[in-house]
């Protein structure tokens, strides 16, 4: 995820009409942060969510303890034994880096802090959780390191050590799925969020090729980038996209994959509209950019998202 933009406001007093002109030092500023927060929504299906309003937000930086957090973001979901295990980003307002932090809950709706479960020398984020028979992977961003690395829980959920490194460059959001025999690889590419890449492979471990359609987004800073789980129903592949276009992280939308061979590849957007997008007001005012669904024992859905919302500050010079 990236860093949050801040913008500053400086004051300075002249003196009109003469030599003398002075900036004032030792003020403070008035700074904006984008704030994330994480929410949870339910829904009839993927496409139409909502947000159980007396729940939300269930996790904002104020219940990381152990570090002091100025946001938190990016949540994956693992339902264990009746148990719901949150996996998130927790940015380090000391090390100015994200950690991977740990929550759980009886029921998917309240949620309790525990603690940093994975921190590396470099920034992680994106910590796309998963179980292929009997054990659990994470496949964080690690766009710091120049690759894509598999971790494996040892135990889980509180351990998690390296396996393999999937894929080696400039990527962001990595989103893997197994489907019809083979592993995919969704993946943004390069720092502009508008190019989304394709790779796949026979096992979860490699090798990866890239797939002769890839780069299957190219210049559309609205698709390119993935923002959440690949979710497959009936036998169809979606993926999610978070739109970056003009500002970072406005909305999520939805593409259903007609199409995925290692020759060929076509996708369509679903037409009911934006999966996500900002409320206007309070912990999601101004944007929304992940969503992790899970399909519950009675057919409903639901999902892990974050928002953002703009807070006022006074930094000092």
């Amino acid at each position: 995820m990236r860093r949050c933009a801040i913008l500053l406001a400086s004051v300075t007093v002249g003196l009109v009409g003469g030599a003398l002109s002075e900036r004032l030092i030792g003020l403070p500023r008035i700074a904006y942060r984008n704030e994330w927060s994480i929410g949870i929504y339910t829904g009839p299906s993927p496409f139409h969510l909502v947000s159980p309003e007396k729940f939300n937000p269930v996790l904002t930086a104020k219940e990381v303890t152990g570090v002091r957090a100025s946001f938190v973001a990016d949540p994956f979901m693992i339902v264990r034994q009746s148990v719901w295990y949150m996996f998130f980003e927790v940015m380090n307002d000391e090390t100015k880096q994200g950690d991977i932090g740990l929550a759980v809950s009886p029921d998917g709706l309240k949620w309790t802090y525990k603690q940093i479960v994975l921190d590396e020398p470099f920034h992680l984020s994106y910590p796309y959780v998963f179980q292929w028979k009997d054990t659990y992977y994470m496949v964080p961003e690690s766009r710091q390191a120049s690759s894509v690395r598999l971790y494996r829980a040892d135990p889980f959920p509180l351990r998690w050590l390296p396996v393999t490194t999937l894929l080696y460059g400039d990527f962001v959001d990595p989103s893997v799925v197994s489907y019809r025999n083979r592993w995919w690889i969704f993946v943004s590419h390069g720092k502009e969020s508008d190019e989304l890449r394709l790779y796949y492979a026979n096992t979860l471990e490699g090798p990866y090729t890239e797939h002769p359609k890839s780069p299957i987004v190219v210049r559309n800073a609205r698709i390119a980038r993935p923002a959440g789980r690949i979710v497959v129903l009936d036998n169809r592949l979606y993926r999610f996209a978070q739109d970056d276009y003009r500002t970072y992280g406005n909305q999520v939308t939805a593409f259903e994959i007609i199409d995925l061979t290692p020759a060929r590849y076509e996708e369509r957007e679903v037409t009911s509209g934006p999966v996500l997008r900002a409320s206007g007001s309070g912990w999601n005012a101004e944007g929304m950019h992940h969503v992790d669904l899970h399909q519950t024992v009675d057919r409903k859905w639901m999902a892990s998202v974050d928002g953002r919302k703009s807070t006022l500050f006074f930094r000092m010079r």
